[in-house]
């Protein structure tokens, strides 16, 4: 019996869309996303231990940072896989993702 890796950037996605910009990155994304998430544990003990207000401040902004940074880095992945990929084709697949990766610039930079 033969079972196919998660990590393997041929397989369709879920949904049939194929792989995502970030198939091939996969692994760093998620040691990146667990690193975060370390942050955000430290900042409800930081909390929980009475720490002061401005060194939990100064962990937040690491942590939002953080965040931004893994944001702008899944974008770029998005834009030049997805995206591209879109305006090879034309059309209005071209415009939906488009105006999708739009959409998600603008949430960014509102956040």
């Amino acid at each position: 019996m033969t079972t196919s890796s998660s990590t393997d950037s041929s397989a369709a996605a879920p949904g049939g869309h194929g792989p995502h910009g970030y198939s091939s990155h996969k692994a760093d994304h998620l040691k990146r996303l667990r690193r975060i998430e370390g942050q955000a544990r430290g900042l409800q003990r930081m909390v929980e231990e009475d720490v002061y207000c401005i060194d939990i401040l100064t962990q937040v902004s690491a942590t939002t940072k953080a965040l931004q940074s893994f944001a702008l880095a899944l974008l770029e992945e998005h834009i030049t896989h997805c995206v591209a990929a879109a305006v090879e084709e034309g059309g209005t697949a071209m415009d939906e993702k488009v105006t999708e990766a739009m959409a998600a610039i603008s949430r960014l930079l509102r956040s």
